[in-house]
């Protein structure tokens, strides 16, 4: 216990061991084999979408639901959406079958109760509840948030993702390589917000948005949802910009946590104040960064909008799985984005012109839809060079057919049906 009564996180560390930590840890290196997802859903009512769910209605059912036998681990989030995450996979088709697997059973869980899960970057038809969590965490990071406006509530109460895995690469140069797959995600992440808007409503509102997911998370506060430049090396990146965030928070023995503002990790290691920080806070720390790229050992892409249809998120995954992991289809694609980095100017996505483009435009940005003309064809090749299913060969090319060629995306769709 430190002279305070706030009790230390772990074994003290001082500034040169954090930074070595986080270079050891944020990328591990070595051949590309496994891949993951994590889908965030709404659940809404089954007989009207556009009803809100009551809370206490809310609460009983995700406590149902996390009471069943599933492969993957489920999660509920503040404002009552569900997440979720599979367990790392030797391939794209067993971490596809094995989520959609416990998607079946949570959808079968609920249903008797009048519930369903709903695919939106983030809820079109009601306003944002009340947090259903009342946790330190939650509390101090809504208070954090709050200091840059509306969108950290908003973000925490209303959205829902697509979030795909994928190891960080090899050590060597190379289509594979871990530096040249950080560059790639940040390039091509702008096209998998394009290509994959789905938000362009918000509490019954359109937004001016393809992606209001998006543009919430360009609202947050920039140092914890920027990325370090990727054109540097990732691992010195990475760690500088770790620790020369802001901490969202110090963790005590008692609610309310502290909430410092300004206080960087670095600062916090260098004076030891408001007590020494330990090896479990930067593990903490890291949590409350939100890039739409966060490297965590592997590769963790967070810019996708949840999909619409109960199997709409095997598209992105597909998708994205295919790009990064054949060899072929991932040179072909690099050489295609690269150039849109001249348009960005700074790679720190989301708050550079090509990412803000994606967000608002969508595949209605002719770059954004040239690029995705040639980012599809190319993982519709790759697909059965990394065992994909003919269903999941399918899917893709019936998105690239119905979206990706016209230049929209189910947000366009969205927009039509609701005008």
């Amino acid at each position: 216990m430190s002279p305070s009564g706030i009790p230390r996180s772990g074994p003290a560390i001082n500034e040169d061991e954090a930074e070595d930590l986080l270079r050891c840890i944020c990328f591990k290196t070595g051949p590309p084999r496994t891949v993951g997802v994590e889908v965030e859903w709404l659940v809404h009512e089954l007989r009207d979408p556009r009803l809100p769910v009551p809370a206490e209605r809310l609460a009983p059912a995700l406590d149902t639901v996390r009471s069943l036998p599933l492969a993957s681990s489920i999660t509920l989030e503040p404002g009552g959406q569900l997440e979720l995450s599979s367990p790392p996979a030797d391939s794209l088709m067993s971490c596809v079958d094995t989520l959609s697997a416990d998607l079946r059973t949570v959808r079968d869980a609920l249903s008797p109760l009048g519930l369903s899960l709903s695919g939106y970057g983030v809820d079109p038809w009601n306003a944002p509840r009340e947090r259903l969590l009342r946790e330190p965490r939650y509390d101090a990071m809504e208070a954090a948030l709050d200091r840059t406006g509306p969108a950290g509530r908003a973000m925490m109460r209303d959205s829902a993702s697509v979030q795909v895995c994928l190891d960080a690469g090899h050590e060597e140069p190379g289509p594979l390589g871990y530096h040249r797959r950080w560059q790639l995600a940040h390039l091509l992440g702008a096209v998998l917000v394009a290509a994959f808007a789905n938000s362009p409503l918000h509490g019954g509102r359109r937004t001016g948005w393809r992606s209001t997911r998006q543009a919430l998370w360009t609202d947050l506060d920039p140092a914890r949802a920027l990325a370090p430049d990727p054109d540097r090396e990732p691992r010195d990146a990475w760690a500088a910009h770790v620790l020369d965030t802001p901490v969202m928070c110090v963790r005590g023995e008692d609610a309310p946590w502290a909430v410092p503002e300004g206080l960087t990790f670095r600062e916090w290691l260098r004076t030891g104040r408001p007590r020494p920080a330990g090896v479990d806070d930067l593990h903490y720390h890291m949590t409350t960064l939100f890039p739409p790229v966060r490297p965590r050992g592997h590769l963790e892409l967070r810019m996708i909008d949840a999909q619409p249809g109960p199997d709409g998120w095997v598209v992105p995954v597909a998708v994205t799985t295919a790009l990064f992991e054949d060899p072929e289809a991932a040179e072909t694609v690099y050489r295609t984005v690269k150039p849109l980095a001249e348009r960005a100017g700074s790679l720190a996505a989301p708050r550079n012109p090509l990412w803000l483009a994606a967000a608002r435009d969508g595949l209605t940005d002719p770059e954004l839809h040239a690029a995705a003309l040639v980012a599809f064809p190319a993982a519709l090749d790759a697909l059965p060079r990394i065992g994909a299913s003919p269903a999941v060969v399918a899917a893709v090319a019936a998105f690239h057919e119905r979206y990706v060629l016209p230049g929209s995306s189910p947000a366009d769709e969205l927009l039509e049906v609701t005008s």
